[in-house]
């Protein structure tokens, strides 16, 4: 029973006077005592108390406060809810508790201070209910005449309160001084009636203004507001069906025992199986000597024309796997994600806030890359802690544990995940990761925490781009690119050199080895400690990173300039020898790359030790959106959307080398050529992988296929669709196939070997909300295209054959088709310029004169045709009414 509180002598005031000499109960103290070593206060929430069958005073009461839990019940409790249980507190004491049964007693009265306590001990548990099973003291009683006393104030003790209060008081120092101001009027002027106009004149005011010596910050306002729920009234009409009762059979009727028997034992059943038993055990024979269910017109290898007319072939996409995290991709969408390059079913995916365009540019949010893996589907395996939203990152082509992306304020950052690659490969399907004692108990007690990679560098605001990053891309190992934007050899054989873009109309070159600039900073913040602690990888980059070499895209015949959405690079690959020792560096550099590099200790080499590569291509394919309305111009540098719907879309064929102007200093070049294609904005510009002068660019309407190397244009346009287009993607395994994601949630296949004007498949429903992002994947025995939308989750599907075989010689066919396209446009072309040159036409309503040589050519034709008539019997008319008809006609 739980220990009574003590009595007071004295009772309330208003009971004066009210039966004087009964005895009352005095009421109870109000000091709370500290709880004993062997009990320990708990607070139940409702569903614990559900759980146990221990509600207050449903359950438990007053009178009857006890309840004996199980231990095994509390320990379940541990495991189902982690640290969300309530008696985690008591965890270990519960754990090494000896016996079976918990002692809990129900608090009404808060004696303790809250309204449950679990006893701790055995002895403690036996002491309290042999005290609940004795019986009650009888409470102590007091005569009201004796409790009516008046309670006499304790003496003053000063503890230096008074002297405080005195300092903050405030009080009046100086002295009041008296103006008196009199105020009268001419006293000509008195009696005349008042006449009242508008004044003209300037009237001086005494406005109130601010006091630039204090301000009063408001910190607290009280205002209230009354919420209302949306009434609708509506009515419908429902027709009534007459109910009838049925009766359907729902278990099997069987035959008796005495049935089967005389069914066994029948003659006929005896003569079918002597019948049958010869021909059963051919065909098992035969069955176990050679499959005769194989065909074998399939095996020897079909192709994708055949699968497309054969019914039988699956020809839709099957869910394989969805990927969602509650926790850090509820309310966010997916921007953009990668496959790993190197760990089969490892996925990246950056989440981003749902903004408007109001949001601000900067404002402070938890981002993160999340890491997924097909092991398990619905938790993060690795997070990517990013300084803001990422819109773009890409894996480094020479070590897959560097990863660079660009954020929404501008800035370029850095991760080095090779701490975490031994996990990442655990992962995998058929692996076992590591067992790690420090991430479990032996109880299993512990919730599993996923880790987070904190980015090793971010560039610094002032030095990076104004806008925020679109698409980012790590230049190839084959080359580097110098201060002056002169390609020349990379002789580490290493992806050093990162290429961004952004709407702030700028293409900028990153470095991430060390460089002079570097170094010199590293030496005067030596002493200085950073706010956070960063990963030696890329340490020397920490507030010192800035772009080496920016682009700027001026507009063609006008002012101003364009700004870039996407590009696309030419990849380079080394074909010939351009120093006398290459021999020896290629040795060198094919032992390095199987050598993670050390980014820390590689160092930028001088301009003039490096060797000019005169065959790289310097020149971009390059998506923009061109600003329309000069108004909202600045407001570009917030938002991409800021002014949608006054951009359009333009593709341009750019070269990132300056030239040198009359000033000696070195400018951007404009574009060599520009194309109004797509409307709007344009979402996509990717490099086919089987051609590398084939581009593909897809805006809000269509899509186009662009060859490097034509200048008067896109080969292919698509019609305009119904839905926008906000992505797409060649197919990896087929080079005529196209993946475009729908604003609906649709996809689109195209095989540009069957027809152009509609797709060969159309995937309606694939997500129900607008698609941001599709890539695909394969490998030897799978082929996956993984779809991202708005709503932040990241579908998986499994490809059918038809998609991913390709057809008989579809590589050389696309490649004829590609130039019949290309001599399609260049006659195209010429004829637009041959009716620029022909004079103008002349008008319909005057009779047109033709020379004499045509005119006698003419005559002939008709009797020709005469003769040709009277001869079949067809001529019924005269021959004027026939020439007149026909020279009409």
């Amino acid at each position: 029973m739980p220990p009574k509180r003590s009595k007071s002598a004295t009772s309330s005031a208003g009971s004066k006077g009210k039966g004087k000499g009964k005895r009352i109960q005095s009421p109870v103290h109000e000091t709370k005592p500290g709880h004993p070593d062997d009990i320990f206060p708990l607070v139940l929430t409702s569903a614990t108390q559900k759980l146990f069958g221990c509600c207050s005073d449903v359950d438990v009461t007053g009178e009857r406060p006890y309840k004996l839990l199980k231990k095994d019940d509390v320990i379940k409790d541990f495991k189902t809810r982690a640290a969300v249980s309530d008696f985690s507190p008591v965890k270990q004491i519960v754990l090494d508790y000896p016996d079976d049964d918990l002692l809990l007693v129900f608090d009404r009265d808060f004696i303790y201070g809250q309204s449950f306590y679990l006893v701790l001990t055995p002895e403690a548990k036996e002491r309290i209910l042999n005290v609940a099973g004795s019986p009650e003291p009888e409470t102590p009683q007091v005569f009201e005449d004796e409790a009516i006393k008046t309670p006499e104030p304790e003496p003053w003790i000063s503890l230096g309160s008074e002297q405080e209060i005195e300092e903050e008081s405030v009080r009046e120092t100086r002295e009041k001084l008296l103006f008196t101001y009199k105020l009268s009027e001419v006293r000509r002027k008195f009696g005349p009636p008042a006449v009242f106009s508008d004044s003209k004149t300037a009237v001086t005011g005494c406005p109130s203004c601010p006091d630039s010596r204090f301000s009063i910050k408001l910190m607290l306002r009280d205002f209230g507001c009354r919420a209302v729920p949306r009434l609708h009234s509506s009515n419908t009409q429902t027709k009534g069906k007459l109910t009838s009762d049925v009766s359907t059979q729902y278990t099997p009727r069987e035959f008796s025992n005495e049935e089967k028997e005389e069914i066994l034992r029948s003659e006929s059943f005896l003569n079918f199986f002597e019948k049958v038993t010869s021909s059963m055990l051919k065909a098992l024979q035969q069955e176990t000597i050679m499959n005769v269910f194989v065909d074998r017109w399939k095996a020897m290898g079909t192709t994708s024309e055949d699968e497309y007319l054969s019914p039988e072939v699956p020809k839709h996409l099957m869910l394989f796997k969805v990927f969602t995290e509650e926790k850090y991709a509820k309310g966010k969408k997916i921007s953009t994600f990668n496959w790993h390059p190197t760990l089969h079913g490892v996925i990246a995916v950056a989440l981003t806030e749902k903004r408007t365009e109001d949001s601000p540019m900067f404002e402070s949010e938890d981002s993160f890359i999340v890491f997924y893996s097909f092991s398990d589907s619905s938790h993060a395996q690795l997070l990517l802690e990013c300084p803001g939203d990422i819109f773009a990152f890409e894996f480094c082509p020479s070590d897959p544990n560097i990863i660079v992306g660009g954020c929404r304020n501008g800035q370029v950052v850095l991760w080095d995940v090779s701490a975490h690659s031994i996990h990442l490969k655990g992962t995998q399907p058929g692996e076992k990761a590591p067992f790690n004692t420090a991430t479990f108990d032996v109880d299993d007690h512990k919730e599993k925490n996923t880790p987070v990679v904190r980015y090793c560098a971010a560039s610094p605001i002032e030095n990076s781009h104004k806008a925020p990053i679109t698409d980012v891309q790590w230049l190839p190992p084959t080359f580097e690119v110098t201060n002056r934007g002169l390609p020349v050899e990379n002789k580490y054989n290493i992806s050093t050199q990162v290429v961004t873009c952004s709407p702030d109309c700028s293409i900028m070159f990153w470095d991430v080895r060390v460089s002079n600039v570097n170094r010199s900073a590293r030496k005067q913040s030596a002493d200085q400690k950073a706010p956070y602690s960063f990963l030696n990888t890329f340490k020397h980059l920490v507030d010192t990173w800035r772009p080496f070499y920016k682009v700027s895209l001026p507009m063609i015949g006008t002012t101003g300039k364009y700004a870039p959405l996407k590009f696309c690079l030419e990849p380079y690959i080394c074909v010939a020898n351009h120093t006398a020792g290459a021999t020896e560096a290629e040795n060198e550099n094919a032992v390095n790359s199987e050598v993670i590099p050390d980014f820390s200790q590689l160092r930028v080499p001088l301009a003039e030790t490096l060797t000019p590569l005169e065959d790289v291509n310097t020149k971009l394919f390059i998506g923009t959106e061109v600003i329309k309305a000069k108004k909202n111009v600045k407001r570009v540098a917030c938002s991409i959307l800021m002014c949608f719907y006054f951009q359009s879309g333009e593709i341009i064929y750019s070269d990132w080398k300056k030239v040198i102007d009359n000033s000696g200093s070195l400018e951007s070049v404009k574009p060599l050529h520009c194309f109004n294609t797509h409307y709007w904005l344009v979402n996509t510009v990717q490099r086919s992988p089987f051609f590398k002068d084939i581009i593909l660019t897809i805006g809000n309407w269509n899509f186009a296929i662009w060859k490097e190397g034509v200048t008067g244009g896109p080969i292919i346009v698509s019609p305009n669709s119904e839905q926008w287009c906000t992505v797409g993607c060649w197919s990896l395994t087929r080079p005529a196939i196209l993946f475009i994601g729908k604003e609906d949630g649709s996809i689109e296949v195209w095989n540009l070997l069957e027809k152009m004007i509609e797709p060969v498949r159309v995937y309606a429903q694939v997500s129900n909300a607008k698609i941001t992002c599709i890539k695909p994947w394969t490998s030897s025995k799978q082929n996956f295209l993984a779809v991202a939308d708005e709503l932040g989750m990241l579908c998986m599907f499994e490809m059918p054959k038809t998609l991913c075989v390709p057809s008989r010689n579809e590589i050389s066919n696309l490649e004829k088709y590609f130039v019949v396209e290309e001599d399609r446009l260049q006659d195209r072309l010429r004829r637009k310029e041959q009716r620029a040159k022909e004079p103008k036409r002349m008008d319909c309503d005057k009779p047109l004169k033709l020379p004499v040589d045509e005119e006698q050519e003419y005559k002939n034709y008709l009797k020709l045709e005469e003769q040709i008539l009277k001869g079949l019997g067809l001529l019924s008319a005269t021959p004027e009414s026939h020439t007149f008809s026909h020279t009409h006609l």
